[in-house]
């Protein structure tokens, strides 16, 4: 338990580490940026294939591929739905870095809110692997999501100070949408330990919310700004890296 607990601590403060980078260095490159969340990307994508998807099949029994399959597409849903209800978190970012100096308050709250409600499944998908029994892999999935954290902690500084907000009341904000990722980790730890029946297909809907992630916010951020090539060999030493910690541990 207490291993979840520093490792929720952990993930949720990655996005508070991001906000004092996004402080101290308030004009990195896009190229930089797009840099390390392609890297961020492609341990995201070892992540939920080695720590989530494979291990849901191997817990699935005969209805394995029912629980995977079916898992993989819930979350995928889910942020689906999620992103109907609140702005596209990379696409209101770009805007917000871009044009921060016309941004209104009620914006950036959006933008914000947008990052809060999407560090909940990611949060679910690092208690989750904790709940299967395999803290090696749990921890190669926490650490994928707070890589992924600390460039989207960046993200939030710049918009918030734009439109008025003090630097003590940007960090505050900051930090909260990190505890949303603690209580996303608990959440997921709990109910996979108290129904161990459901662990199948919580796996592989922790997996699906991850691959929609990727896909849907990651690449589009990372090919952007004329940076392909140097993001794509950056995803594909982050998922090298990810493999090589799982096979060494």
């Amino acid at each position: 338990m207490e291993l979840v607990i520093l490792t929720a601590l952990g993930v949720g403060g990655a996005t508070v580490v991001g906000a004092v980078i996004g402080f101290l260095f308030k004009n990195l490159s896009h190229k930089f940026s797009d840099i390390v969340l392609a890297f961020a990307a492609g341990i995201m994508l070892a992540a939920a294939v080695v720590g989530l998807i494979i291990p849901s099949l191997e817990f699935g029994g005969k209805f394995k591929l029912i629980f995977t399959i079916g898992g993989i597409f819930a979350g995928a849903f889910t942020l689906t739905l999620i992103d109907k209800l609140v702005p596209h978190l990379h696409r209101l970012a770009g805007n917000e870095l871009e044009e921060h100096k016309k941004t209104n308050l009620n914006k950036v709250l959006l933008f914000v809110m947008a990052i809060g409600i999407h560090n909940l499944p990611e949060g679910i998908a690092a208690g989750v692997g904790f709940g299967s029994g395999n803290n090696s892999q749990a921890l190669m999935i926490a650490l994928g999501i707070a890589l992924q954290n600390i460039p989207e902690g960046m993200i939030l500084i710049a918009p918030m100070i734009s439109a008025g907000i003090s630097k003590g009341k940007a960090f505050f904000i900051a930090l909260l949408t990190g505890l949303v990722e603690v209580v996303g980790t608990f959440i997921g730890y709990f109910a996979v330990s108290v129904a161990t029946a459901i662990l199948p297909f919580a796996l592989a809907f922790a997996g699906g919310t991850m691959l929609y992630v990727v896909s849907d916010e990651m690449f589009l951020e990372t090919h952007a700004h004329g940076a392909e090539r140097s993001a794509t060999f950056s995803l594909l030493l982050g998922f090298c890296v990810m493999i090589i910690i799982d096979v060494l541990l």
